[in-house]
């Protein structure tokens, strides 16, 4: 009898690809667009500019990326947090359909505008 392969390796690679990502590349969007460019202490590029870069595909490609990851390693870790934290054992599949489909959909959703832009 074969034993059925489980999908966990998949998801703790999702879930420290999506960490470690999340990590290094959104504080530096956050300082740059929230702090830096609206507070003058560097000179904010053009609207032109930053739409020709956002039409690149390597860039909607890189962004779809930081949006799938950072997803499936919040899905994980709130599916573990409904576990360990709050002891929700008997609720395992709603949880991890709950979790899993709700990074599914917000993936279909970053994919949607990014395709759109």
């Amino acid at each position: 009898m074969t034993k059925r392969k489980s999908l966990e390796p998949l998801v703790w690679l999702l879930f420290s690809v999506g960490g470690m990502a999340a990590a290094m590349l959104i504080p530096v969007l956050l300082f740059l667009f929230g702090l830096a460019f609206p507070l003058g202490w560097l000179p904010a590029p053009d609207h032109a500019y930053l739409l020709s870069v956002l039409r690149h595909p390597v860039t909607r490609l890189v962004l779809f990326g930081l949006c799938v990851l950072a997803l499936f390693h919040w899905a994980h870790r709130f599916r573990y947090m409904m576990y360990d934290g709050l002891r929700l054992e008997q609720f395992s599949v709603l949880i991890v359909l709950t979790c899993y489909g709700g990074a599914v959909i917000g993936s279909g959703t970053a994919a949607y505008l990014l395709l759109r832009a």
